[in-house]
């Protein structure tokens, strides 16, 4: 029995419809290749579409909670100043450190000789940072200096059994000259 014109276009017309409805939902290779030259990407589940300028890793509020991991502006002449003081202190620590003396009181002592003053507003040296390390704290061994040459102006400087550093910062919001340990 031959198959009408009219049947053969139904048929086909249904098998159109069920493909077309069959695909509802799901991504096609021409969606996946029209978004390929975007460096935008479809945001993960529950992730905020919202991401600061200059937020670190793109995480929401990243700028306000870091703030206090950063450091105030020096002016362009007591960032010389300070350039100037970590000049000094450099020596100093590296003598020190190739003498494996890098505590506190050593460290101290031998700063005080170049004629600072020690205090809140100008030279401070402690211990390290207590650490997280194999589920407990420790402090490992060294000294930590912070040196405020001028209120927008630090050194701040370290010795400790591995290596010795120094250089020029302004004040961190929360702990003046010293680098803060990270909150969490």
């Amino acid at each position: 029995m031959p198959t009408s014109t009219s049947v053969q276009r139904t048929v086909l017309v249904g098998a159109v419809l069920i493909l077309t409805l069959g695909a509802c939902g799901q991504q096609r290779a021409s969606d996946l290749t029209a978004g390929a030259g975007s460096s935008a990407s479809p945001s993960a589940p529950g992730a905020s579409p919202y991401v600061e300028p200059g937020a670190g890793d793109g995480a929401p509020h990243y700028n306000e909670n870091n703030a206090y991991r950063r450091t105030g502006e020096m002016s362009p002449a007591h960032e010389r100043d300070a350039e100037r003081e970590a000049a000094r202190i450099e020596p100093v620590l590296k003598r020190l450190w190739e003498q494996g003396k890098w505590d506190p009181a050593t460290v101290r002592a031998a700063l005080l000789k170049l004629g600072y003053e020690e205090g809140d507003d100008a030279l401070t040296v402690q211990e390290m940072f207590p650490r997280f390390k194999n589920n407990a704290y420790y402090t490992p061994e060294g000294a930590m200096v912070g040196l405020r040459v001028h209120p927008d102006a630090c050194v701040t400087a370290f010795v400790q059994k591995s290596n010795y550093g120094v250089q020029t910062n302004g004040p961190y919001l929360e702990t003046g000259c010293f680098e803060p340990p990270y909150g969490h």
